[in-house]
Formats: structure tokens, sequence, C-alpha cells
């Protein structure tokens, strides 16, 4: 290879070879090897040689990147830059760049050189001094810069105006209150200006020319125009986007690059479109991006699709339906970061689309090569995609990674499962049941977590973790299973045999223990079991109070001990009532049923770094356990961003209307303010009125009332939670949580607003909650531990009805304020919703079985 064409990459990249050779040389031999260069650089005889000239340079350069002091070089090397040879001005531009900022006066020399490359014949020598002029950053060469970077401007090669239009972003962030921060002032007139057509002030010359030049015929050219202008009217909101700038854009998208593409999306999403042609038009230009082979033009696509289409959740819903094959594409990219970040904005899309993904699970397989990162994520997305037809196989797969030998991969997986086992516990608990026999101390601790877990929501479990519970404190070293296990002796301490005994090993090693959270949790537990086993547990419980209270330092241990201590000392009763206190109804955990949520809930972070700075996002899967959730029902979507305001009036004919009531009086619904779950739960079980039918016997309360009552529709469990979902949200009925379909008891727990009175004045305005509750032939089973009184009421009022517990859902309501005719029609709106869900179901199945007569 000629010395003429050698490539700059190579001449400036560092030698690998000789890094660690150099890295050991010495102070003394380092002030040499300056001193030698020195003395060459400035010999006659090798100045008058270009090629051992340039070859000197580049030892120069060289020495430099390999972390040598070459900064007294520096007027030799500004005497270099005057030469003709592209490759060796490159090569001390490189220099002079890294040291700029260390001789600021001697900067100035080189300046005289850099404007008169600037008119250079050749545009590779015009844009390389244009670059390197801005590239020194300092102050004190801004009003020498100035001029240069104006001509770029109008250059007639594009490599000198891209160049100098990023020259002038670089000036700005170098110097805001120069010239050029001067013409920011303006900024608010120009965008008036651009957008009216009127001639622009004088003072905004540069950033007018930077608008002129988003024409420019060269792409790169415009796009670096749109990266400047983000840069200098940062402060006034970015660059202006109105209708012509807009539809330019977008006809020229396809001529930028991939990342050029990505910008220019990201800047659309401030236009917005001033009629709905105008926007189909745009979305129709920009559909063929939406399944670029490119993640990151799909990304930024996708995420102005989400940003035009707010309003539109049947568009949106649809868009994301499209990016399926891209995303599926990007999960099996061969760059890691890429793999993750998809699978990160896949977390996103199966908060409203819960079945997006659920065909092509087995693409979320994970692979042996694969880092933790990655296959913790793609466990996470597995976990949201189990049904009943992939679910055995979804079980084995992740029952596989429980093995891994990275001890993270291993308990991530054991997690999965325990989350899977929320909606199928005894397949789950067989598995996690399985791991403890393998005493490995990581895998025993994290199924006893997940078991503490999966207990906490499915008291059901109860049986089979406390029967698996025997010789796990031989294996567990750590703290955080060491306290699920105290955890759980405590709470069901009466139904493990050997409770007492393996606490006694614990308490006796007290002294010994390092771990505060394990001491605070050993009190508890302690405390626990001696009220359901007294006998047993008294003297231990003793011994763990005198030393927590007597030869404990840590204070949070003591206070805790002394606060049992004298919790005991008030009675047995008390302490009862404060250790056990309400517990939450287990199916108020079951999110299984919790709704899609609309898009717009999360499309403000899309292609942002906030899905990736979560280390999980925390998600439940819309509907796992029925047969029938892989349908879906858009309409739910559409219904849910819905306010008061758009909801339709519903009038009520009610039997007897209070004498108050005027025809314009009405009952209407709506889903605003949001009731979280963990607030339904919170006002659920603080309710402390008496359940009453609806009846003229209603017992009144001062600011709640509670109401029961028996609808009619024997085929409501036949019903998918997909269509219950959908008929309650087209109504402004918000579903919180429901138990999978077939499953008896079978509850629905859901909240709405109601507005009654005139629509011409202030209406009032309560909330209802409310639990659908069918126990089928269960119904003493279910009860529980009900009173015979309460019995008999019950059997009653269902012979009133003129049903059974088998053919009827109990209704309970709860409403605060109290509102008797908006609690009323709300029950008259659910009765009939509930029983033309019943009749559809029925009138179905009737069909089907005229159908299989005829066959």
């Amino acid at each position: 290879m000629s010395p003429e064409v050698v490539n700059v990459s190579e001449t400036t990249d560092v030698n690998n070879s000789r890094t660690h050779g150099s890295s050991t040389m010495s102070y003394l031999e380092s002030e040499d090897t300056v001193k030698e260069l020195k003395r060459s650089l400035s010999n006659p005889n090798i100045q008058s040689d270009p090629l051992r000239y340039r070859n000197t340079v580049h030892k120069v350069v060289r020495m430099m990147s390999q972390g040598l002091d070459v900064s007294g070089l520096f007027s030799e090397m500004v005497k270099a830059c005057a030469t003709v040879d592209v490759v060796q001005k490159k090569l001390v531009y490189v220099f002079l760049c890294s040291y700029a900022t260390l001789n600021p006066e001697l900067s100035l020399l080189v300046i005289n050189t850099l404007r008169k490359d600037c008119q250079d014949a050749n545009p590779m020598i015009r844009s390389l001094a244009l670059r390197n002029m801005t590239n020194l950053r300092l102050p004190s060469l801004v009003e020498y810069v100035q001029q240069p970077l104006t001509a770029g401007l109008k250059d007639r090669a594009a490599c000198v105006r891209r160049v100098a239009v990023l020259g002038w972003a670089k000036l700005y962030k170098l110097q805001p209150d120069s010239e050029i921060g001067e013409f920011v002032c303006s900024c608010s007139r120009l965008c008036a200006y651009k957008i009216s057509g009127e001639e622009l002030h004088p003072d905004a010359s540069v950033v007018n020319e930077l608008y002129s030049l988003l024409r420019d015929s060269d792409p790169v050219v415009m796009v670096n125009c749109l990266r400047a202008l983000e840069e200098i009217l940062k402060d006034e909101g970015g660059v202006v986007i109105n209708k012509p700038i807009a539809h330019h854009l977008l006809n020229r998208l396809k001529e930028c690059d991939v990342w050029g593409q990505s910008d220019v999306l990201r800047i659309l999403q401030r236009y917005r479109p001033h009629t709905e042609d105008e926007l189909f038009d745009i979305l129709s230009l920009l559909d063929t991006s939406l399944v670029s082979p490119h993640p990151q033009v799909m990304a930024a696509t996708l995420s102005l699709f989400l940003s035009l289409t707010s309003g539109l959740p049947a568009v949106s819903l649809a868009a994301l339906e499209r990016v399926r094959g891209p995303l599926l594409a990007a999960c099996g990219s061969g760059s890691r970061e890429m793999r993750f970040t998809a699978l990160c904005h896949i977390q996103l899309l199966l908060r409203s689309l819960p079945d997006l993904l659920g065909a092509h699970y087995k693409r979320f397989f994970c692979g042996y090569a694969e880092p933790a990162y990655i296959k913790q994520r793609k466990m996470q997305v597995l976990v949201e995609l189990v049904n009943d037809e992939n679910v055995d196989l979804l079980l084995d797969e992740l029952k596989s990674y429980c093995t891994d030998v990275n001890t993270e991969t291993a308990q991530a997986a054991i997690s999965a499962i325990g989350r899977i086992g929320r909606s199928y516990s005894d397949k789950c608990l067989a598995i996690l049941t399985g791991l403890l026999g393998l005493k490995q101390e990581h895998i025993t601790s994290a199924v006893v977590q997940t078991m503490r877990d999966l207990v906490w929501v499915c008291p059901q479990c109860s049986h089979t973790v406390c029967s698996a519970l025997d010789g796990c404190e031989e294996t567990l070293q750590d703290s955080q299973g060491r306290q699920a296990l105290l955890w759980l002796l405590g709470v069901y301490g009466d139904r493990v045999s050997g409770a007492p005994y393996t606490l006694e090993v614990f308490i006796d090693a007290v002294r010994s223990e390092t771990s505060l959270g394990v001491k605070m949790e050993l009190l508890t537990a302690a405390m626990r079991l001696f009220l359901s086993r007294p006998a047993e547990t008294q003297d231990m419980l003793g011994r763990l109070l005198h030393y927590c209270i007597e030869e404990e330092t840590d204070m949070c241990v003591r206070d805790q001990a002394l606060l049992y201590y004298r919790l005991l000392q008030s009675g047995i009763e008390k302490t009862r009532k404060v250790l056990e206190g309400h517990r939450s109804d287990p199916s108020l955990g079951v999110l299984i049923g919790r709704p899609a949520e609309p898009v717009s809930q999360w499309a403000h972070c899309f292609n942002m770094l906030e899905p990736l700075q979560h280390s999980a996002i925390k998600t439940e899967p819309a509907s796992r356990a029925s047969p029938l959730h892989s349908t879906y029902d858009p309409s739910a979507d559409l219904q849910a961003n819905l306010t008061a305001a758009k909801v339709e009036e519903v009038n009520l004919d009610l039997a007897a209307p209070p004498a108050s009531s005027s025809e314009a009086d009405v009952v209407s619904l709506s889903l605003t303010p949001t009731v979280s779950p963990e607030e339904f739960e919170r006002l659920w079980l603080q309710r402390q009125g008496v359940t009453v039918g609806a009846g003229p016997e209603q017992q009144k309360e001062k600011e709640v009332v509670c109401v029961t009552d028996y609808v009619y529709c024997p085929a409501i469990l036949q019903c998918s939670p997909q269509s219950l979902q959908a008929a309650m949200q087209l109504l402004n009925i918000q579903p919180l949580a429901f138990t999978p379909a077939h499953t008896l008891p079978w509850r629905v727990y859901l909240y709405t607003h109601t507005h009654y009175g005139d629509p011409t004045s202030s209406p009032a305005v309560t909330l209802v909650l409310a639990e659908l509750l069918y126990t089928g032939e269960a119904n003493s089973e279910a009860a529980g531990a009900v009173d015979e009184e309460t019995r008999d009421v019950e059997e009653e009022r269902l012979e009133k009805k003129g049903c059974t517990s088998t053919d009827c859902v109990k209704v309970t309501l709860e409403q605060r304020p109290r509102d008797d005719r908006a609690l009323q029609g709300f029950l008259s709106i659910l009765t009939k919703l509930l029983q033309a869900l019943t009749a559809e179901k029925s009138s179905a199945q009737g069909a089907g079985r005229e159908g299989n007569k005829e066959m």
C-alpha cells in the first residue's frame, strides 16, 4: 500500500501490541523520548522529506495514544500543520484538539492555518478544518470561528455543510452567551415568522439559515439541522414543527439513514395534525416504517404512532399488532443489548395486549449461552404468556432453569414458577416441593421465599406448603431464606408438627446470629407460635425475650422485644388482636382478572430509557387461567378512558321513586377517579356496616351503607373473563380482580362512581364497591363458619327470589356516601347486565345442543 492512501483510522489507532511495553516506560525514558521527538520534528532534513516528517508526526500521536505526555511538542506540531498532506493534517489535528485546552495561547497559532484551509479547493480539507476548528473548544477562539461557519452553511459541498451545521451547535454549547446566544433570544419571533411566512428578524440569521437548510438536498444536512436546532433552541422547547416542515420531513424520511430516521420521527411527535384526514395521511406514510427491519426505526415509528393516535385506542392497538413481527425479530438479534431492550419494551406492550405474543411463547425460551439479565427478562415475559394450553410446557421449561449454574438465574426461575402458582397452584407446588429435595442452599432459599409469597395470596396452598417445610432449616444459610421460613412457622405453626423444635434451634443460636432481620422475624414467629401452641413455646419464648431485652445490643431488636413483653402483660386477647389482626381476603390478591391497561398509561415512556431502568415491570397477566383468553376485545380499551362527561346517561324506571324526584333526575356511571386494587382492599376491609337486604328493611349508617342481594343467572360461570370485563367496561363498571373461570367459589370485585341528580346542577357523586360471589354446589363449604341464624336468613331470601345457591349470584354492595336511589339504580344496571350475559350464554348453549341433535 502506498503512503498516500494510508487509512487515517489506521494511523490514529493504538498499537495494542506495543501498549503494554510502553506502559512500563520509566519517567526518564519518556522524557528522553519526548526530547528525541522534538529534535526530529525540528530537524530540517526530516522536514524536507514528507514521508519521514509524516512518520515522525505519526509516532507523536502514537505516543500520545499510549498515555505519554507529549504536550511539550505543541509548538512543533502547530508548524507541522502547514502541509498539503491530508493524512498528516488529520494526525496533527488529532494532537491539537487533545492538548488545546492545556495550551490556549499557543492554540491561536493554528487559527490562521485552519481559516486558510477553510478556503481550500478540496472539500475534504475544508470540512476537516471546520470540524477541528470547533473541536478546539476554546472560548477565546469563538470570534475567529463564526465567519468560517457562516460561510460553511452555504458551501457547495454537502460534506462541508454537514460539518458547519453541527459546528454551530458546538459553538453554542461552548459559549451560550456569545452572539449566537443572542440569536436564540429572538427564537419566539422566529417561530411566529416561520409559520406566518413573513420576513425574519435580522438577528436570527443563523437560526433562519438552519431552518432553511431543512430543505437541503442532502438528507444528512437536513438531519444535522434538526439536531443543531434542538441544541440551540432547547430552552425554547426545541425546533418548531409546523405543517409544511412536518410534511417535508415525512416525505424525505426514507432518504435518511437509520439513526437519521429515528431523530426525525422523535421530533415529529411535537406536531399535531389539524384534521382527521391529515392524521390518517400521516399514518399511511408511516405504515412501512412501522414494520421496518431496523428496530430503532420501528420503535421510533411506533412511538410516533401512539402519540398521534392517543385519542384513537383502536388504532393504537392495531399498530401494536403490526409490530409483533419486528419485535420478535429484535428478540433474536445478535446484539445482546438489542435483545434486552426489545424484551423490556415487549413487557410494556403486554400490559395492554396480554395475548399479543401468546402463540410465540417458544421464542422466549432461554438459550444456554445467553447472559443472566436476558434470561431473567425472558422468564418475566414467559410468566405473562402462560395459559391453560401451554402451562405444562412452560413449567417444564422453567423447571430446567432452576438448576442453572448461575444462582441468580435459578432463583429467578423459581420465582417465576411461584408467580404462575397463583393460577396453577397444584402444578407449581409439585415442582417447588421436588426442588426442595435437591438440598442445595440457594435453591432451597428461593423455594421457601416463593412458597411464603404464594401462600400469602393463595392461603389454600398452606397445607401443601406446611408439609414440605420439614428439614428445610438444615439447608438454609442466607438470611432471606431463614426469614421466610420463620414467617411460615409463625403464621402456620399450628399445622407444622415440628415447628416448636425448629424454632428452638433458631432461639438457641440467637447469640451467634448476625442478621438483624432474622432476629426480628424470630421474635414475631415465637410470639405467633406461642398464641397457637403455648405449652410447647412458653419456655423458649421467655428465654428469647430475656436475651433480647437484657443482652441484645441492637436497639431495634431490643425495642421490639420490649413491645412484645409489655403486650403480653396486657393480656392474651389483646396480644392476639395485635399480632393476628384482620387478614386480607385471599381472593383480593388473585390479580388474574386485572384488566388490560390503556395504551395511554405507558405510551409516553415507549422508546425511552424508563423501561430499561426498572429491574422488573410490576404487571400481572390480564387473564391466565381462562381457556378462552386468547380472544381480545378492543372495546374494553376504547371505554377505559371515558370520563363522566362522555358517559351515556341511564334513566332508571324504579318502582317507587322518591317524591322529590323529577323526570330530569338521572343516574350515570363513571370510572374516574380511578381506584387502585390496594385502595379497594383498604376500603373494603374497613367497612363496618351491617349487611342487609336490598329491601325496605335496609339499616342505615352514618357514611357507609352495605347491601346484599341475589341475582338469578345460572350460566354466569360459563362467561369468559374477557366477555364479563368488556361488558362491564362498556357501562363504565371497572372489574379489578376475578377468579379463573370454572372455579368455585367464583368471585369478581369491581367499582364505579354513580352520578345522580339534575344534569343542570352539580350531581351527587358516590363510590360503589361490589363483590359478586357464586358458590354453586359448594355453598356450605364456601360459607365457612357462618352462624345458623345468618344461614337461615339467606335461605329465606333465596326462597323469596325463587332460586337456590346453585343458580344465583350473591351481590354485596358498599356505597360511600349513602344515596339510596343511586345505589338501587346501580343494582338495577348490574342485575340487567348479569342477566343479559346469562341469557346470551344460555341461548348459545341451546343452539349448540340443537345442532348436535340435528347431526
